[in-house]
């Protein structure tokens, strides 16, 4: 790979641009804990390596180029978002409290949620078709750079994420305030409906 320590550093920046799957993983963090959080990150995570593996298979390609696929995938993960928003600033609007959470609600899949937002949003798959070919080198195997970059991509996905858990953890105490909590719900969830409503609009490349 050309520039290893460019693509890192782009990379990072990259991560930190907030987006909806670190709405999403701050949101959970926020209403339902670390453990709710990491498992977040890693449904995140494991979507970014399904776009890795349609890099390397020049899947991300077949989406980019063709309207329908790129139009289906873009109102999924639009609608996911906007449901998941929703549900957020409804519960704020609701009279309890956003800790006092019916069972059936603390046994959702956080897992999913990182998942889906990040395997369905069709603006990643054009991130990877176009910013990893930038580091290639021409004389290596293609398919083995893109999967080490989509891997390292990852890897610092994770860190950075779990930093956001860790952060919001050490200040647990204040952020579960009841009314510090109902705003951070409620700032979240319009944000994740924003990211949706962006994304409904996005245009193919």
């Amino acid at each position: 790979m050309e520039n290893i320590g460019v693509f890192l550093l782009m990379s990072l920046l990259l991560i930190l641009v907030p987006g909806p799957d670190s709405g999403l993983v701050i949101q959970n963090s926020i209403v339902h804990g670390k453990k709710a959080g990491m498992k977040t990150v890693i449904g995140s995570v494991s979507g970014l390596f399904i776009h890795t593996a349609a890099a390397v298979l020049g899947l991300s390609a077949l989406i980019v180029k063709s309207a329908w696929l790129f139009t289906i995938l873009k109102w999924v993960g639009a609608a996911y978002l906007i449901y998941i928003g929703i549900s957020s600033l409804r519960t704020v609007l609701r009279k309890e409290e956003p800790a006092a959470m019916t069972k059936a609600k603390k046994q959702k899949s956080f897992y999913l949620q990182g998942f889906i937002t990040c395997a369905s949003n069709p603006k990643v798959a054009v991130f990877f078709l176009t910013f990893l070919p930038q580091f290639v080198t021409d004389n290596l195997n293609h398919m083995l750079q893109f999967s080490l970059m989509g891997l390292a991509y990852g890897v610092m996905t994770i860190m950075v994420f779990t930093l956001y858990v860790l952060l919001i953890e050490a200040f647990s105490r204040w952020l579960k305030k009841p009314i510090v909590q109902k705003a951070l719900q409620g700032t979240t969830g319009a944000v994740l409906v924003t990211f949706g409503v962006r994304l409904a609009l996005e245009r193919q490349p």
